[in-house]
């Protein structure tokens, strides 16, 4: 999967009957199931009951069991209310009959009203100036650790550029913040903002919990921690195009009780801040027997 094309056809679920879809997986690099992809098709099946012009604001989802790559993932959507202003969904998510994720979302018609949003950093490195997954990988392949490296040469169908590329050799506490700059691959075109939103959720998946890991990068890293998304909840706020390169901007105020919490703004290259989000996940130290 390693195009815009190819993302939008995972997104895209076979209707099965009233209200209930079904999806397929491709890696990322994990064993299981990636976490961003079960947001983004949920988000797909509930958008599918909407047929009021709402938009989505926001979401909230639990993941419960990891998800077989190998299986079909079952999406059953119920229609919780269809008020004068607002529309709620409940996606379950299963696989043998197991449910593996749930998630509420809400949307909202659209409305006048007052705006503000906070500034972006300023300072911050444009992508041009920096290096991509890609290039850290044929730059850098011979000399990474085996695990990154391996999970830098699966295909994927975006590419990040992050401000600041830790050296993986030099264990050493770091901020509790990072920036990353991301765009799809391949050509995107004019998408409606519901398919747009499945994408960004796609997105905001990746990677989030590293950020957690950083204030203790001296003694934990992914090769001794077990890790997994637990919940993850997103807020969108504004259109926005995808033809551009964009900023999450991510930061962690906290750890501990093997647990991580990350939370982070997503904004275009020009400032406009488009969606936040937030997530706690499993970062349970691995110790030998």
């Amino acid at each position: 999967m390693n195009s815009t094309d190819s993302l939008l056809q995972i997104l895209q679920l076979k209707h099965l009957k009233e209200n209930q879809f079904e999806g397929v997986s491709k890696t990322v690099g994990s064993p299981n199931v990636f976490g961003g992809q079960v947001l983004a098709q949920a988000l797909n099946a509930a958008y599918r009951t909407i047929n009021n012009n709402r938009i989505l604001h926001s979401l909230h989802a639990y993941f419960l069991e990891a998800g077989h790559l190998d299986y079909p993932i079952h999406y059953d959507v119920s229609i919780m209310r269809d008020g004068g202003s607002f529309s709620v969904r409940r996606v379950t998510a299963s696989q043998n009959n197991q449910t593996i994720f749930i998630l509420s979302a809400s949307f909202h018609k659209v409305e006048e009203g007052y705006s503000h949003q906070i500034a972006m950093k300023s300072g911050i490195k444009q992508p041009e100036e920096l290096m991509s997954w890609t290039d850290i990988l044929n730059t850098y392949g011979s000399m990474l650790p085996t695990r990154t490296k391996t999970f830098l040469e699966i295909p994927r169908p975006v590419e990040f550029k992050p401000t600041h590329i830790p050296n993986p050799l030099e264990q050493k506490d770091l901020p509790s913040f990072t920036d990353i700059w991301f765009k799809l691959k391949g050509e995107v075109g004019d998408l409606e903002l519901a398919i747009k939103q499945q994408i960004l959720t796609y997105i905001s998946d990746y990677d989030i919990l590293s950020v957690a890991i950083q204030p203790n990068a001296s003694k934990a890293h992914w090769g001794n921690l077990l890790t997994a998304s637990l919940d993850h909840s997103m807020w969108f706020f504004r259109e926005f195009d995808l033809n551009d390169w964009m900023l999450f901007s991510l930061e962690s105020p906290s750890t501990g009780n093997a647990r991580g919490f990350a939370k982070g703004n997503i904004f275009t290259r020009d400032g406009v801040l488009v969606a936040s989000v937030a997530q706690e996940g499993l970062m349970r130290p691995i110790t030998k027997s």
